[in-house]
């Protein structure tokens, strides 16, 4: 009896320990869900270390602006004609590399009447391994993340037009930049990143979302994305799937999962998703 009894008050603390560990879970930011992916090994393993590549450009810069925290660092491109259409563009859990660089300058010149900026969502540091790369996500902070992102809108104006986009880590936080861009979110693309699951707060976003997903991904997987398409049903908001028989990562260049044929197509549907709103 003693016995079933010690057993009986395990059960209890366990079924306790999970309860609050599932409330932690449901009430954690996306972001910062997506973070806690930096202490999975398998997740960490799964990611090859980047290329080496030095971008070159002549239109872009490295600037800083200010937050309501400590200034904030980003790359700018700024078309010679003014104008108040501007792309942020969101970095992989690497940092702010030149490979980020290289997409802000892809997409700069491809769309033709944008600004664009990248953010540096890491303040200077960036990952040329895996180690720091997952050190770094596990370390940021979603509250550092808003105040670079609205950084970044006060920096643009009342006026700007924004539009994101965003691979992996950045995928989430494109996401989370038009929920805080509020009116002036005019398109969001997602690549492999976090949903917001707040219906609440997915109803306060103001414009279409265009979410590339490879559905070999293990980690937002095919449950992530039916409970994303779900929300967005329940919140009245318009949600484009574009799916790809490939693994997470598959859109960047610099990674062994690289997939140049589905690229170039999920790269069409996004110049002609911001090109219809970019106006």
């Amino acid at each position: 009896m003693k016995k079933l009894k010690l057993i009986s008050l395990f059960l209890l603390s366990l079924s306790t320990a999970i309860a609050q560990d599932d409330i932690t879970l449901c009430h954690t930011p996306a972001i910062d869900k997506f973070a806690l992916f930096a202490s999975n090994a398998d997740f960490n393993v799964s990611h090859e270390d980047p290329t080496p590549y030095v971008h070159q450009s002549e239109t872009g810069k490295m600037i800083t602006f200010k937050t309501s925290g400590s200034d904030a660092n980003g790359y700018v491109l700024k078309t010679k004609t003014q104008t108040n259409n501007w792309v942020f563009v969101f970095q992989e859990w690497w940092g702010l590399n030149d490979h980020i660089k290289r997409e802000a300058e892809d997409y700069f010149t491809a769309l033709g009447n944008v600004n664009v900026l990248a953010l540096d969502m890491y303040d200077g540091k960036v990952a040329t391994g895996r180690e720091d790369a997952g050190k770094y996500m596990g370390e940021f902070k979603s509250q550092r993340g808003e105040e670079i992102i609205k950084g970044a809108l006060a920096l643009t104006g009342k006026s700007a037009k924004v539009a994101t986009v965003g691979w992996c880590f950045g995928g989430g936080l494109s996401l989370q930049a038009s929920i805080l861009a509020g009116q002036q979110a005019v398109a969001c693309v997602m690549y492999y990143g976090m949903p917001e699951e707040n219906v609440d707060k997915l109803k306060t976003l103001n414009c279409d979302v265009l979410n590339i997903w490879p559905t070999q991904d293990q980690w937002i997987n095919k449950n992530v994305m039916d409970k994303f398409e779900s929300n967005m049903k329940a919140a009245g908001k318009n949600l484009t799937i574009k799916s790809y028989e490939a693994d997470h990562a598959f859109a960047n260049p610099s990674n062994p999962k690289f997939n140049k044929e589905f690229t170039g197509d999920a790269r069409t549907h996004v110049l002609e998703f911001f090109a219809t709103r970019l106006r």
